[in-house]
């Protein structure tokens, strides 16, 4: 078996040890504050369960929307500080708001502050110790990346972009052309064992999976593979870490390598989603209703023009419909034809900026979503003109259309707006994941991470 290795926690493990150790850390400081200090307002010990229950409950929701367990922000004390002082809050709010099922109100209202200094600082201190010692060097995973003729840069800049925590520290690359220049420790064939225990091997990545690797790379993955070491495909490693399906690395055989999700045929998940989307498209449609009014006055005083615009979109199986939106451009916008949004766009005008980031411009989109052209979670439908020149230029694209489009999607909460032939494809590369891994979790993570986008306004 492997030995002298550097322990590490999976993206998963860490995330999961975040949750459980935070309402550990706010039960055990509640109950510690209850019975041997100031804090009496969970004194009835006879239904501690139940309210641990719903304070974890309401923790684990406000902590998952303001981004307590994005682990890149995890590692950061400022960033981490924002979020506990915003989930912390909102929870001893909503905790106070269900009275049916928390305790009662104390008379002393200085309960109800202590109650929220004692969350503040107990899960700050956990978290900041945190920072300290499970994000720190010893606990990263230390990789080798092998294969032939690979760009180990590339590699390393894609996956630790994602987590930090992953150290590629070496590389072995069987191309003896290949000569380019890296800051990575490139490893010889013949060092290869001797390497994974000096630099104390976690993972061995192999860069060459689909296609296969040469024999003399083989004969040498055997025997460390039989001492312990985990052999991983990188293109696993790649969705696993960052969320997204490598096309670059896949063939026109694209289904051996990204299967379609099963939930994407699964009859009670659809039946299940397009309840969901109706339910969601009432509560958003009769959100609009209330909000037309102001919508209006800005409208009339910010765009000077007429509130709604229909554009034509590519849906499901190509089929074309029109979609609602809130003007947010200065009218006959496009002139010239059909162009790209861009950063700092001049023809948005100064109201559309505050409808795109805050996404207000979308919500009538839930009439296409009630009719059933979209629905709430899916690949963003693009225009015929930019699909048709997108199909020409990028392998794949035309899966998007698999699966009905969607009002929000996981490359909307985690690309950047695409303006340009690269952002769509990394938007594609979100997309065939969500395609392939589609389910009720993911819908679930795809809407939290919506609401932080709209509360963080990072529409654009």
């Amino acid at each position: 078996m492997q030995s002298n290795t550097s322990y590490h926690f999976e993206i998963s493990e860490r995330k999961i040890l975040l949750r459980l150790i935070d309402v550990l850390v706010a039960c055990i400081a509640i109950y510690t504050a209850s019975e041997f200090g100031e804090n009496n307002y969970f004194k009835n010990t006879e239904n501690y369960v139940q309210w641990f229950l719903i304070i974890g409950f309401y923790f684990l929701l406000f902590g998952t929307i303001f981004e307590m367990y994005d682990l890149q922000k995890a590692e950061s004390r400022y960033k981490i500080f924002k979020s506990i002082t915003l989930t912390v809050s909102l929870s001893v709010v909503c905790f106070l708001m269900t009275p049916f099922y928390t305790p009662p109100l104390p008379e002393n209202r200085l309960q109800i502050f202590y109650f929220f200094g004692i969350l503040l600082l107990t899960i700050t201190i956990w978290r900041f110790a945190y920072v300290g010692l499970i994000a720190a060097p010893r606990f990263y995973k230390r990789v080798i990346i092998v294969g032939e003729t690979f760009d180990v840069n590339s590699i390393i800049d894609e996956l630790q972009k994602k987590d930090p925590n992953y150290e590629i520290v070496g590389y072995l690359d069987t191309d003896v052309n290949n000569t380019y220049v890296s800051n990575c420790l490139r490893i010889e064939l013949d060092n290869f064992q001797d390497a994974l225990a000096e630099l104390k091997i976690s993972e061995i990545v192999v860069t060459n999976s689909l296609q296969g690797v040469g024999s003399e790379l083989y004969q040498k993955l055997i025997p460390v593979l039989k001492k312990g070491y985990p052999i991983k495909a990188y293109t696993s490693v790649y969705e696993d870490i960052t969320g997204k399906i490598p096309v670059e690395n896949v063939r026109n055989d694209f289904y051996c390598y990204f299967p379609f999700s099963r939930s994407n045929q699964n009859k009670l998940y659809l039946s299940f989603t397009r309840l969901m989307d109706i339910f969601i498209s009432l509560i958003g449609l009769s959100f609009l209703l209330l909000i037309t009014p102001l919508i209006l006055i800005f409208n009339l005083l910010g765009n000077r023009g007429p509130l709604l615009y229909r554009q034509e979109r590519v849906g499901r199986n190509g089929k074309c419909f029109k979609i609602v939106k809130l003007r947010s451009m200065v009218k006959d916008a496009e002139t010239k034809g059909a162009q790209w949004a861009i950063k700092d766009d001049v023809r948005i005008t100064k109201f559309g900026k505050i409808l795109r980031k805050s996404r207000l411009d979308e919500i009538p989109q839930f009439i296409n979503v009630l009719k059933g052209d979209m629905s709430f979670i899916g690949p963003r439908p693009e225009r015929p003109f930019f699909v048709e020149e997108l199909n020409r230029k990028i392998p794949f694209y035309e899966i998007r259309h698999v699966v009905k489009p969607g009002l929000t999607g996981w490359a909307q909460v985690n690309a950047r707006y695409a303006s340009t032939e690269e952002d769509s494809l990394e938007k594609l590369q979100y997309d065939l994941y969500y395609i392939k891994r589609r389910n009720v979790f993911l819908d679930l993570r795809i809407f939290l991470k919506t609401m932080s986008t709209v509360i963080f306004f990072r529409g654009q």
